[in-house]
């Protein structure tokens, strides 16, 4: 098994700062302050029980997101409504949502961004959540 590199691949770290390069995150409060943004919620449903939820997020697990925000997909949601929508994505931790939101901008989603922490930091924040759903 070869543990050398191949040319042109990234590590994680690589791929997660360069996605957060072209985003300007927000924090938990300033996401909160956006009453015009569309929050999404990409965590799975296990993950959303054990954790809570944010009251009023759009619920689009991290496999969907792409072909459910997408202004011209089939599968498009009605809050899919071009391109100049603000979107805001989060996960548990600001991981996995940094790459969701750089992904919506390939998709010319360009407003889009994810918050610094993720859930954890909003809970942190003291913002609203549901409680969990599993102890």
């Amino acid at each position: 098994m070869s543990r050398s590199r191949p040319e042109g691949a990234r590590s994680i770290d690589e791929i997660l700062a360069a996605a957060r390069d072209r985003l300007d995150r927000v924090e938990p409060r300033q996401a909160y302050a956006e009453v015009d943004a569309l929050l999404v919620d990409i965590r799975p449903a296990a993950q959303r029980s054990a954790e809570g939820e944010i009251p009023g997020a759009l619920i689009v697990e991290r496999n969907h997101l792409e072909w459910r925000l997408d202004p011209e997909s089939d599968a498009r949601l009605p809050e899919a409504t071009g391109y100049d929508v603000r979107v805001v994505v989060f996960c548990s931790e600001g991981y996995t949502s940094s790459l969701a939101a750089a992904a919506l901008k390939d998709l010319g989603l360009g407003r889009s961004t994810d918050v610094i922490g993720g859930f954890q930091a909003w809970a942190a924040a003291g913002l609203p959540t549901t409680p969990p759903r599993v102890t």
